[in-house]
């Protein structure tokens, strides 16, 4: 029996030493959100969620059946840390489409473009170093740069994207090692860096020796006005590594992205991938280039950027129609958010458990900003949710504003 007795007593647990990065490393809001948001019962505009009708399930499983069925231990081995290469011989041809000259050499494969942002910053960031960011700015950016323990300086933006006229003067004062933004479609804004700002932000990255770290998921999704150069194309001196990813026009659950950049920058993310996950998944990678072979990616997209625009245009109209007055928001020309300010004295992480309760959610937009935060401000998503219920949501939400 005392032998019973002493088995069952629960061991004291350990207290362990974490690193000192941990100290700056905080929960995302917006998964801690999504928890509760995302109830079957709640109409949720927190999440960044593609629309899961429009996944192309069919085609994927049948890529992967052939991939099985012709290249099956091909799929299952080990493979290169650079990516498959039929994979990164598609996307510099699909580059090639949009005015972006890359060569395979200039191009690796990624577990999504997240791990892009976390490959690039282990490759040029050291304790200290500044790395500038619009503010707001995509909340999982920050915390990675957080865990590299860089320093963060914020420039502002407006309609127009990031206000790269504020970058001189932050350069007098500091010296910036990288710049991320989100220049197409930004999370959380839905704003489109203007093409005047795109020149003038590579001119000063060149002239200051700035890497610039061109996130793109959203680029694809354009549903309304010309597109734009990427920074990209408009770099021949290896200043824009550019991301991109399947993520947001494929699926999310393939978790392919890429990295493209100059042939040292792609070695030196090369290295430090090979000791953080040895290689994107073949099987994944195998699945998506065949995929690509015969799926008509370009028809798919037609048809992404018609639905999200018509959300978009709903969610726009029903602000517009239903919200108190002092309300404002963006008007994106493509991706998948955009990005309201509240009244005067309304803040959004104190509406939010009222908006639950009449079964509507959004993302405050305090945790976007890595300084001066404004707590006015809300993010919401249109692409997940069909017209009638992006009205009804909208409905839901202005009750609990003229509330207050």
């Amino acid at each position: 029996m005392s032998m019973m007795s002493s088995a069952m007593v629960a061991p004291t647990p350990v207290s362990l030493r974490l690193a000192q990065r941990m100290s700056r490393m905080k929960t995302s809001a917006v998964r801690e959100i999504l928890k509760v948001a995302e109830r079957p019962e709640i109409l949720s505009f927190a999440g960044g969620l593609p629309a899961p009708e429009l996944f192309p399930v069919e085609a994927i499983a049948q890529a992967h059946a052939e991939v099985f069925a012709n290249e099956g231990p091909a799929a299952m081995q080990y493979s290169t840390t650079e990516g498959y290469g039929p994979l990164r011989e598609w996307i510099c041809a699909h580059l090639a489409q949009r005015g972006q000259r890359a060569t395979i050499e200039q191009v690796i494969t990624t577990a999504g473009s997240q791990q892009g942002i976390d490959l690039v910053a282990k490759v040029m960031l050291d304790p200290g170093d500044v790395v500038v960011v619009e503010n707001p700015s995509y909340l999982a950016a920050l915390q990675n740069f957080d865990g590299y323990q860089a320093r963060i300086e914020c420039v502002g933006s407006d309609d127009e994207g990031m206000k790269v006229d504020e970058l001189e003067e932050l350069a007098s004062r500091c010296r910036p090692k990288l710049i991320y933004l989100v220049p197409n479609f930004h999370n959380p804004k839905g704003t489109t860096l203007s093409l005047a700002r795109r020149h003038a932000l590579v001119r000063f990255a060149q002239r200051h020796g700035v890497l610039i770290l061109e996130d793109n998921p959203y680029g694809e999704l354009r549903f309304r006005g010309e597109a734009l150069p990427s920074l990209a194309s408009l770099d021949d001196t290896g200043v824009v590594v550019q991301l991109g990813t399947f993520s947001k026009t494929l699926a999310p659950g393939l978790r392919i992205g890429w990295a493209v950049g100059s042939r040292e920058m792609m070695r030196s993310l090369t290295i430090v991938k090979q000791s953080t996950d040895l290689h994107t998944a073949t099987l994944a990678q195998r699945a998506t280039a065949r995929l690509l072979k015969t799926f008509d990616y370009d028809a798919h997209l037609l048809r992404l950027r018609a639905v999200y625009g018509q959300r978009c245009q709903t969610m726009l109209t029903a602000l517009e129609t239903s919200m108190p007055e002092g309300t404002k928001w963006t008007h994106p020309d493509g991706g998948m958010f955009l990005w309201v300010e509240l009244p005067k004295g309304m803040r959004g992480e104190e509406l939010l458990p009222r908006a639950i309760e009449q079964r509507v959610a959004f993302v405050p937009g305090s945790p976007f900003f890595a300084a001066n935060p404004r707590a006015e401000c809300i993010r919401l998503n249109y692409s997940n949710r069909p017209p009638e219920l992006i009205e009804e949501g909208m409905r839901r939400l202005a009750s609990v504003l003229s509330a207050q």
